[in-house]
Order: structure tokens, then C-alpha cells, then sequence
């Protein structure tokens, strides 16, 4: 026999062998779906993808109806979300210790009710760089014009926005508005949403003093669901998963007073002995390289304490 003849034999019987095996395992796996060989497919643990939902929630000491069928659908939607939104939900449990020490206070002194922190979440994720397609801006996602209206300096140099300590003043200064309007903490939330108007004109349309007896835009009906969702994951974590070992606690810092033009900030952080950079993580409201201050206006400058942690 030659060469070529042994090669073909070889390459005949291969074939031969690979037709056979194709056939037996296509066989006992249509056999094992008809019951008759069950022990060949490996059986899977079965995984459990609904939600744990609370018997009873409020926001801000007002109870959300959720024995009505559609209360209840809509905050499940949104606990499925955020609980399944994985690495972000993880990553704001990791960062609320910081950004609450700092909002916490403010919304108590404005006698604000302590949930509504839960609203920063949902607005930014507590990312205090982010910004909306709309041009909302930072923690607490406000527009420029409404910044303004609420005393923020918003300038080519500055842009208080960013500025935490005075963000959540002017977001405490529209909800006291909006409570007082209309007397609900939970459509103080909406509006905050919606607007105060928009808000007030389709109640006058629908007859309706009740959030949950609104018919609105998709994004303000799931609106209060999502702070709710949010305020239930992130007080009860470990009934959604969520293990967090390590949180970012505040940061110690200090503050340097600048009342005078600032020809460059790389300058005045190195003379801080910090970098441009971590000066930046600091004070995000800063948002050009130097500062043109012709009234000598008094800004404080944050500082890290521990300033080994950036170097």
C-alpha cells in the first residue's frame, strides 16, 4: 500500500469515528430531553431573580401606599433595577459615608427630612463631576439658570453647582419652597423632578392631591420609586447582596481662606504642598486654571489633612 492510499485509510477512519461520535451524543442528549437518560445533562441550582420587598415603607414619614397592586409593581421595577445595576449600586454604598457626612447636617439644620439624601443618589449616583444631556450638574443635578435663582455663583471661574456644602443649601432652599407649595414631602421630591408648575398644573387637571394618584411623565412617576428603591437597598444591603467591606469614610481637611486674584491654582496647590489634581478632587466648583476675582470676594479652598495619602 503507498503513501496516499495509507493517508486516505487514516483520513477515512477519522471520519468514520467523528460521524459515530456526533451520532451518540446527539442521540442520548434527544433521549435525555425525553426523559429517558436524565443522569447525562448536568442539572442546574435554581436561581432565584425576584425581590425583597418590604411589608411597609415610607419617605420623609409618609407611607407608600404598597398594598395597591401598582405601587407595588412600580417599586419592585425599581428594586430589580438597582439591585441588578450591580457595580453602581456597589459603588455608591462605597461613597454615600463620604458625601453623607457632608449632606447630612445641612438637610438637618434646614429641618429637611433626612431621606431626601436619597435624592442626591438618584440624581447623580453621588458623582459630583456628572452631568446631564439637559446640563444639569453634579450631586444634585441643577441647571444653571436654576442654580442662579437659588444664589449659586455660577461664572466662567467658578461654579458652585460642584460645590457640595453649598449645593445642598440651595437643593434644601427649593424643597422648603416646594413643601411649603404643597404641603407633602413626597411631591416636594416629584417637583423637584418635574418643577413646581408642571407639577401643580396637572394636579389641577387630574383633580388629584396624591402622588401616587398622578398620571405623569415616565421619569417623574418612577421618580419617587427609585428613592424609595434606593433608601430600602441601601439601609437593608445584605438583603440584596450587596457585601460591602470597605466604605470611603470623610476625609479630614482643612481650609485656606483666598481672597485675591489667583494667577495659576497648579501654583497655589503646589504651594500647598498638594498637586493640581488632588487641589481639583477637593474643590470641583473651581473649574478654571486661575481665578479673575476684581471684588475680592472670599472663597474657601479645601484642603486634605493628610496630604501623604496623594503623594
Amino acid at each position: 500500500m503507498n503513501k496516499t492510499n495509507i493517508l486516505l485509510t487514516i483520513c477515512l477512519v477519522i471520519t468514520i469515528i467523528n460521524a459515530a461520535a456526533f451520532i451518540y451524543t446527539q442521540y442520548y442528549y434527544r433521549a435525555a430531553l425525553r426523559g429517558k437518560s436524565s443522569a447525562i445533562l448536568p442539572v442546574k441550582a435554581p436561581v432565584n431573580s425576584d425581590i425583597f420587598m418590604p411589608a411597609t415603607i415610607d419617605f420623609a414619614g409618609e407611607a407608600a401606599p404598597i398594598h395597591r397592586l401598582d405601587v407595588e409593581e412600580a417599586l419592585k421595577k425599581e428594586l430589580i433595577v438597582n439591585t441588578y445595576l450591580h457595580s453602581h449600586t456597589t459603588q455608591i454604598l462605597k461613597n454615600a459615608p463620604r458625601v453623607f457626612a457632608i449632606i447630612e447636617p445641612i438637610l438637618k439644620a434646614n429641618n429637611i427630612p433626612d431621606d431626601f439624601k436619597y435624592l442626591a443618589v438618584i440624581e447623580s449616583r453621588l458623582n459630583p463631576l456628572i452631568v446631564s444631556p439637559a446640563g444639569a450638574a453634579s450631586t444634585w443635578q441643577i441647571i444653571k439658570a436654576t442654580g442662579k435663582e437659588l444664589g449659586l455663583e455660577i461664572t466662567n471661574d467658578i461654579d458652585e453647582r460642584y460645590h457640595l456644602e453649598k449645593s445642598t443649601q440651595a437643593a434644601a432652599d427649593y424643597l422648603k419652597k416646594a413643601y411649603a407649595k404643597f404641603g407633602s414631602w413626597t411631591l416636594a421630591a416629584a417637583s423637584y423632578n418635574a418643577g413646581i408648575s408642571f407639577l401643580n398644573k396637572q394636579m389641577k387637571i387630574q383633580k388629584e392631591q396624591n402622588y401616587y394618584n398622578l398620571l405623569l411623565g415616565e421619569e417623574t412617576e418612577r421618580y419617587v420609586y427609585r428613592i424609595l428603591a434606593l433608601k430600602q437597598i441601601m439601609t437593608n444591603s445584605e438583603k440584596y447582596n450587596f457585601q460591602i467591606n470597605i466604605s470611603y469614610p470623610a476625609e479630614p481637611t482643612e481650609t485656606v481662606t483666598v481672597d485675591t486674584t489667583v494667577k495659576s491654582w497648579t501654583d497655589f496647590a503646589l504651594q500647598q504642598g498638594i498637586t493640581y489634581k488632588t487641589l481639583k478632587r477637593f474643590n470641583p466648583w473651581l473649574r478654571k486654571t486661575e481665578l479673575h476675582n476684581p471684588k475680592h470676594k472670599t472663597y474657601h479652598i479645601v484642603i486634605p489633612k493628610n496630604k501623604q495619602l496623594y503623594k
